[in-house]
């Protein structure tokens, strides 16, 4: 499946400014609706999720046709690494350990600036990176 590129930097802007809120006040709810939205990316995919759905009916019609279309794995593995780094923060908030909170919600912070920014997506490069190290039945062949 193929996917507008422009798609996941608009949702990771939005995100970013999630993280930030979480940052600034600590909000484990805020976190909790975020974690949701990257389980939605996830599960259904990133064209079927509300921030897919928002570019799809808000943004690109405004924008026109993407000039090319990318593979739709990479942002979506990337869904599963902000999803697992917000669970973590969710934990550090939710149990006391401030800290581990902060991190977390400030590594997902990071990671969505680098990609709603400047287009550089962490979470596919470890999909492509963790391609190239195991290709597909390397497994099967041991």
């Amino acid at each position: 499946m193929q996917i507008d590129p422009r798609g996941p930097r608009f949702g990771a802007l939005i995100t970013m400014a999630m993280f930030t809120a979480a940052l600034i006040t600590g909000n484990v709810w805020v976190l909790t609706f975020q974690a949701v939205m990257f389980a939605a990316g996830t599960f259904l995919g990133l064209p079927r999720a509300p921030y897919g759905l928002l570019y799809r009916w808000l943004v690109r019609p405004r924008l026109g046709p993407p000039a090319e279309l990318e593979a739709a794995a990479p942002p979506r593995f990337a869904q599963a690494v902000g999803l697992v780094i917000t669970a973590i923060a969710i934990v550090g908030y939710a149990t006391g350990v401030t800290p581990l909170g902060m991190a977390a919600a400030a590594a997902g912070l990071v990671a969505a600036v680098l990609n709603g920014v400047f287009g550089l997506c962490l979470g596919c490069e470890l999909y492509l990176l963790i391609r190239r190290t195991w290709p597909a039945g390397a497994a099967a062949r041991t």
